[in-house]
């Protein structure tokens, strides 16, 4: 479906517009007037050079933080303005980071179910979410591994099912694959594409990978803090 029919049939799911973001009273500069709308059950992969400003828009986007300028609009609210940011970050949207940040005194399971237990979810109905997504994700074998003795690929596909485990309408992905070596990042991506496919999630992912960028229905090129160009 290309982006001209999904915007004819489908709202808006994320909007940005003109968002700036800096530091230190102003003297660093991240984001310089970022303009950007997303549909429901768009990829898009947001791709530039290091310090481009992407994890920042993915931050914001997230609500992990505040822009300086400018409004961030998900699902029809503006996030910031009266809005439960908490009930927000914990049914609304998901992240997968590049370092996957999973507790490794934990097991795979406990893992997964943290983000269950914060959002109220009854254990039972935690554990059929987790064992749906863990046999999605190959890694039914591995539920009561400590993360310390799960593989690298093993892990990002953890922190990929947690990013699931609340039924997020949008997944935020952060260089989901950069610390992956050729094969297991094109394994774990095509896992990432189809789980977004399949559970009708809006994909935002930042990647330095021009060829994992190209299987996305969209990317964005960042360069100085904005967006150049729209393909």
């Amino acid at each position: 479906m290309t982006v001209e029919s999904k915007a004819s049939d489908s709202s808006v799911v994320i909007r940005a517009s003109q968002v700036w973001k800096s530091y230190d009273e102003g003297t660093i500069s991240v984001l310089n007037g970022v303009d950007l709308e997303a549909y429901k059950g768009e990829a898009i992969a947001l791709c530039g050079p290091s310090g481009c400003g992407k994890s920042t828009l993915l931050h914001l986007i997230g609500g992990l933080d505040e822009p300086t300028r400018g409004t961030i609009t998900v699902n029809g609210k503006t996030l910031g303005r009266n809005r439960d940011m908490v009930q927000f970050m914990r049914h609304e949207v998901g992240f997968v980071f590049q370092l996957h940040n999973l507790v490794p005194d934990l097991t795979m399971e406990e893992n997964c179910l943290l983000p269950a237990v914060a959002a109220g979810t009854p254990r039972g109905a935690a554990l059929d979410r987790l064992k749906e997504l863990a046999v999605r994700t190959g890694l039914g074998h591995r539920l009561k591994h400590r993360i310390q003795k799960l593989s690298g690929g093993e892990r990002q596909r953890t922190a990929i099912c947690r990013a699931l485990m609340n039924r997020p309408g949008i997944l935020l992905a952060d260089e989901p694959t950069g610390s992956l070596d050729e094969k297991t990042s094109g394994a774990v991506f095509d896992l990432l594409l189809d789980l977004a496919h399949t559970e009708h999630v809006t994909l935002l992912m930042a990647t330095h990978d021009r060829a994992l960028a190209a299987a996305c229905d969209r990317v964005l090129e960042m360069h100085d803090g904005r967006i150049r160009t729209d393909r």
